[in-house]
């Protein structure tokens, strides 16, 4: 019984801690967009305020904890560091080259992307029910690059459609590894921050009117937000941390909407939608496949 209401209480734990990280990960777009700084001046600045967050709360953990795991663990974390940090470049130019809603509605293809990269790079099949999640959310992107192409935004859908990419890469390497890259995301913003710096000429060449924006968002909401959502798989299933990825795509255009009262165009709505539900319908399905599995594997009390 103790056993039991230990598994629950670790549940709950990391459902909260998933659910801050997911929640926190919605206003990033909104913050960057608030403070109103040239693109690579935003990409240098905010990179820099994540990999100095970053080397705080590695100090912090090596001052008070015992744990002595390998910050970047070897050849792998190095490669996925480096992945990590083209996608958080291609992230963010296309935060600059697409509306938000068609940036998110594009990397929320992730999911399919990680199972068809899993397939090809590990072997790990996908089911029927993900091929047929697959070909609505290929349907759904299809509108909203279509739509990209007549509005003149092509290339931050295609950015954003290459961040979708990179980050599944990622995913499927760090699988693979079985690892802990908790702290790669966060090490890797030291790539945009040097390469942004290169693109301005050095720090002079910083141009930010609401620097306060970005540096609440890469001093806090990035760190905590990457922290809680590589912690949460500790204590819950990886299809209910994936559930809570989703609240960026369904909530950011929202702020967007409320804030800047940018509205998705009838078919980048039309294609996001598409997206979301499939996306939602196969997550479910995974949580419920996981949980039966999880019974079936259960002891059993003798009768």
């Amino acid at each position: 019984m103790s056993d039991f209401s230990q598994q629950a209480a670790d549940h709950r734990k990391g459902l909260l801690i998933t659910a801050i990280g997911g929640l926190a990960l919605t206003i990033d777009i909104p913050l960057i967009k608030l403070s109103g700084g040239e693109a690579w001046s935003v990409v240098a600045t905010r990179g820099g305020m994540t990999f100095f967050a970053a080397l705080v709360m590695w100090g912090a953990l090596r001052l008070f904890s015992s744990d002595r795991t390998p910050v970047i663990p070897g050849r792998t974390g190095l490669l996925v560091t480096g992945l990590y940090g083209i996608a958080a470049i291609s992230f963010m130019m296309a935060v600059f080259h697409t509306t938000t809603a068609n940036l998110v509605f594009i990397l929320a293809f992730n999911p399919m992307f990680s199972a068809l990269m899993g397939w090809l790079l590990i072997g790990e099949k996908p089911k029927p029910q993900t091929f047929a999640a697959m070909a609505a959310m290929v349907f759904g992107v299809g509108l909203i690059v279509s739509d990209g192409l007549q509005a003149g935004n092509m290339l931050g859908n295609g950015l954003a459609l290459f961040t979708s990419l990179m980050l599944s890469l990622i995913i499927t390497i760090s699988r693979k590894a079985r690892t802990g890259m908790g702290f790669a995301p966060l090490f890797a913003a030291l790539v945009p921050c040097l390469v942004g710096l290169y693109m301005i000429g050095g720090p002079s060449g910083i141009v930010l009117p609401q620097p306060g924006w970005l540096a609440l968002n890469g001093l806090v909401v990035i760190p905590v937000a990457f922290w809680c959502l590589a912690t949460g798989p500790k204590y819950i299933s990886g299809p209910e941390v994936a559930m809570f990825y989703l609240l960026e795509t369904i909530l950011a255009p929202v702020w967007m909407w409320l804030i800047f009262s940018e509205m998705p165009t009838r078919l980048g709505l039309i294609g996001g939608a598409i997206i979301v539900v499939a996306l939602v319908a196969h997550s479910v399905w995974q949580l419920l496949e996981h949980r039966r599995a999880a019974r079936t594997l259960a002891p059993r009390h003798p009768m």
